[in-house]
Order: structure tokens, then C-alpha cells, then sequence
């Protein structure tokens, strides 16, 4: 069931039940393999097992070029020479559509559920107006409670979430022990997190692993000594509701408020801004509470 994440390494594996070398890779998937810390060494091997199933048209070639693809991926992929079987391909490009469709259903449920919840907090303010504010109902607490764990003491513990309830700003942070842009950027997180956590009890950060094993992520939260929480990993996969907010690619940091609101993303559509980004905007958060409680 792990498998199942949105990685693209992975991506061939869907609620189809096909296992991954069943299906080639399309354009997208190398693009998220280059995207996601892959040489183009590992995505050439890794098409030689399971083909290529599309076209490198002018369209595709952009994309791979913006991905990191360099002269040798491109020709191979413009030659043909992984192409797969037609009926391999059609597979893929079906099963690629199939994920499109379900991915707009998800984001097409949320826009229905945030329209109606607006909508019933417009009127409970219209009836009750000598009441001062209406509290937001907690999204983020009930998809995480139970679930997280926390490295201390040498070993995996389980995490108390009562204080999630209390969070207004959630940074979920999608990575991996595996990944090279991770490894680089999680210290920099690591030294945010310290500094501002317990300035700022609002805040809550939490590791969603997308690494290949339960023992890759412990020993990835023990190398950088990750103080925040993390889902455990046997819970990563069905975590439909935070998942969601997975990128095209890691590190991915999203910033939420307690609905689930995104705030600050390392993506803008298909465009990377990085972490850095989010962590930006988290400085400029705090200033202004800082500001505005003085």
C-alpha cells in the first residue's frame, strides 16, 4: 500500500492493482523523476526496465529541458529507444488520465466543501450577530490525530497531538532520506523549526515520508535530528486528505491554516518556487503578529 504515494518513481502504481515495472513511463513521470533529485543516469536506467511509453514532441522536450533533461535522455527519448509496446503505452496514457480525472474530482470536492462551508458561516454570523467571531472548525487535527510519531530518545515515539486542536498554521513538509535537494534544505528547516517553535505555539510542522521504507525515514529523522512530528509511515499512504497537498515534486513544503486552507506552497501550479518560499512567508507572518502584539 505504500506504494501507492504520488512519487514519481512510482507513479505507475495506482488503485489499478498493476504493479510498477508493468507500466512505462511517460513524459511526466521522467519530468517528476529529474524534478525530484533523479540523474539522468538513474531515469536512462530505469527506462531501459520499464520503456517509455509517449512522444518526445517540441511540447515534451520543454518541459524535460525545464526538468534538468540533458542531451543524451533527449535523444533517447526522441529515437525511441525505450519505446514500449502500443498496447503498453495506451495503458499508461490511460492510467495517466484516470489520475488527472480523480485528482480535478478531489480539487472540485474541496472547492464544494470550502463554497458550502462559507456559505454556513455567513449565515450562523447573519443570525447571530452580537456574537464577536465565529471559530473555524479544525480540519487539519482529525486527518493527523493518532497517527504521528516523534524521534526521541534514540528511537521512534508515539506524539502527543492534543496541542494540534490549539494549531493555526500547519506546514506539512513532503521528503524523502533518498532525495538530494531534500538533504540540502532539511538542515536549513531544521534551524527554522528550532528558532521559531516555541516563539510561535501556533505553529506545528509535520513530516509526511516519501521515502521507500520505514527504516530509510527513521534513519533520515535520526541523521538530521528532525524535532517535529511524522506521520507514521504504515499511515502515510492513507492519508487521502493530506496527500492531497503533494506537489509535482520534493521537497515540497505546504503551509495550511487549521481548514485546510493552503496559505504558502512550494508550487504555483506546475511552476517549482521551492521551500524557500514558504518558509518566506512564514518569516513574514510572524513579523507581522510580532507587530501587531506590541
Amino acid at each position: 500500500m505504500r506504494r501507492y504515494l504520488a512519487i514519481a518513481f512510482f507513479i505507475g502504481l495506482t488503485c489499478s492493482g498493476l504493479p510498477a515495472k508493468s507500466l512505462p513511463l511517460t513524459v511526466k513521470d521522467v519530468a517528476l523523476m529529474l524534478r525530484s533529485g533523479y540523474s539522468n543516469e538513474s531515469v536512462l536506467r530505469e527506462l531501459e526496465l520499464r520503456r517509455f511509453g509517449g512522444d518526445c514532441d517540441e511540447a515534451a522536450e520543454k518541459l524535460l529541458v525545464q526538468a534538468g533533461a540533458q542531451r543524451e535522455l533527449l535523444d533517447a527519448l526522441k529515437n525511441k529507444t525505450f519505446a514500449a509496446s502500443s498496447d503498453a503505452a495506451a495503458r499508461a496514457t490511460a492510467l495517466a488520465a484516470e489520475q488527472t480525472a480523480r485528482h480535478a474530482a478531489a480539487a472540485e470536492h474541496d472547492r464544494k466543501f470550502n463554497t458550502l462551508y462559507q456559505s454556513n458561516l455567513a449565515k450562523a454570523r447573519a443570525a447571530a450577530p452580537a456574537i464577536a467571531a465565529v471559530s473555524a472548525p479544525n480540519a487539519m487535527a482529525p486527518l493527523l490525530k493518532g497517527d504521528l510519531v516523534v524521534w526521541r530518545n534514540a528511537r521512534l515515539e508515539h506524539f502527543d497531538d492534543a496541542p494540534l486542536e490549539n494549531k493555526t498554521l500547519i506546514a506539512l513538509y513532503f521528503s524523502a532520506h533518498w532525495c538530494g535537494p531534500c538533504q540540502k534544505f532539511t538542515p536549513q528547516l531544521v534551524e527554522f523549526y528550532n528558532r521559531v517553535a516555541v516563539q510561535h505555539p501556533e505553529f506545528e510542522l509535520i513530516y509526511v515520508s516519501q521515502d521507500h521504507s520505514a527504516a530509510e525515514m527513521q534513519t533520515y529523522m535520526r541523521e538530521v535530528k528532525m524535532p517535529w512530528p511524522a506521520i507514521d509511515y504504515a499511515k502515510v499512504a492513507g492519508k487521502a486528505g493530506i496527500n492531497k497537498y503533494y506537489g509535482d515534486g520534493i521537497p515540497c513544503l505546504v503551509l495550511v491554516d487549521l481548514t485546510g486552507k493552503v496559505i504558502s506552497d512550494s508550487f504555483a501550479g506546475k511552476k517549482y518556487l521551492g521551500p524557500e518560499k514558504v518558509l518566506a512567508d512564514l518569516n513574514s507572518i510572524f513579523a507581522a503578529k510580532t507587530t501587531a502584539s506590541r
